[in-house]
């Protein structure tokens, strides 16, 4: 014989429909079968049904009216109870008040934050921007495919920033200094807002006023991290701050980084990765261009260093001195 599935729990304001429908035929015949309220115990728990005195295998129903003036002194009771609680809280807490505001409490704001879905994570950023009026610091390894509402958006968000006094910051890839939709951004935005370049930089990364951070929490950027802890900001605006200094400048000043015996900077990037051992698909991928590119920039490489293979190319490298520390 099967057991019967265990009834979850509730109460009288949330009586089941199974509940409900035995005790309905209960008030229609007067009397149901032990057996019938097993599947149903919340009947008998909620005093809707008592044992019959004279057979105990049967179940009579407690009349509607009774049974529901029996309820609601049950909650009134409840509704009694929770409010001494509530007078005892009061009272406790009122005099610790005063304790608490000299700034030494901890703060009921989670200083890490997981966000889910891109308009939780955007609306939690135009939030913090929204009352920020200090520095913004970004790392955007590449440019998505925003719409133009959202590009309009984001250059309203950001120029209202600027409006307030405060500064922009962006690290870009290089691959970027010649975007038609990069350039266009910044001939509008008006006030402190600085662009500058690398070949590579860290993944996404927003530091608002010092005060929050928002990072990537998975490979395709449908979860973020909301970061308020201080060690953790104070480790990114640092790592901001050193690759910055390493990038080159974008805007408002564009600097051409110089070639070195015929090797463009690119090249050099492009020779780093190959002497480690990286596939095109990987090089291209660290770098922010495509594959086709990527080999162009390889072909270029080897016909300047005379290379006549992959092999030789990177033994060639290696004897060319061009990714020697400069200076």
């Amino acid at each position: 014989m099967n057991a019967l599935p265990p009834h979850p729990h509730h109460g009288a304001e949330d009586l089941c429909a199974a509940g409900v429908e035995l005790y309905e035929r209960a008030l229609r015949e007067g009397v149901v079968s032990s057996a019938a309220a097993e599947a149903v115990p919340c009947l008998v728990d909620l005093g809707l049904l008592r044992p019959d005195v004279a057979d105990p295998s049967r179940l009579r129903p407690i009349a509607p009216a009774s049974a529901l003036h029996r309820l609601l002194r049950g909650v009134e009771d409840r509704i009694a109870d929770a409010r001494r609680r509530e007078e005892w809280l009061a009272e406790t807490f009122e005099p610790l008040m005063t304790l608490g505001s000299g700034g030494t409490a901890v703060a009921d704001t989670p200083l890490i934050n997981v966000l889910s879905g891109f308009d939780r994570i955007n609306l939690a950023i135009e939030q913090a921007m929204a009352n920020a009026s200090g520095e913004l610091l970004a790392i955007q390894p590449r440019r998505g495919q925003d719409t133009a509402e959202r590009l309009a958006f984001s250059l309203r968000r950001d120029q209202a920033l600027l409006d307030r006094g405060g500064r922009i910051r962006t690290l870009y890839q290089h691959t970027v200094r010649h975007s038609p939709a990069v350039i266009a951004r910044y001939e509008q935005l008006r006030g402190d807002a600085e662009a500058r370049t690398l070949d590579e930089v860290t993944d996404k990364l927003i530091v608002v006023d010092d005060a929050v951070a928002f990072i990537p929490a998975s490979k395709d950027r449908t979860l973020a991290l909301e970061v308020r802890h201080p060690a953790l900001l104070a480790f990114f605006t640092t790592t901001f701050d050193r690759l910055w200094r390493l990038a080159t400048p974008m805007y408002p000043q564009a600097v051409q980084p110089p070639a070195l015996n015929g090797i463009t900077p690119r090249q050099r990037a492009i020779a780093a990765l190959l002497i480690e051992g990286h596939t095109d698909a990987v090089i291209a991928d660290r770098l922010g261009m495509n594959v086709r590119t990527a080999r162009e920039h390889i072909a270029k490489l080897a016909a300047t260093l005379g290379s006549e293979s992959r092999a030789q190319l990177g033994y060639l490298i290696g004897q060319s001195g061009i990714l020697a520390p400069e200076g």
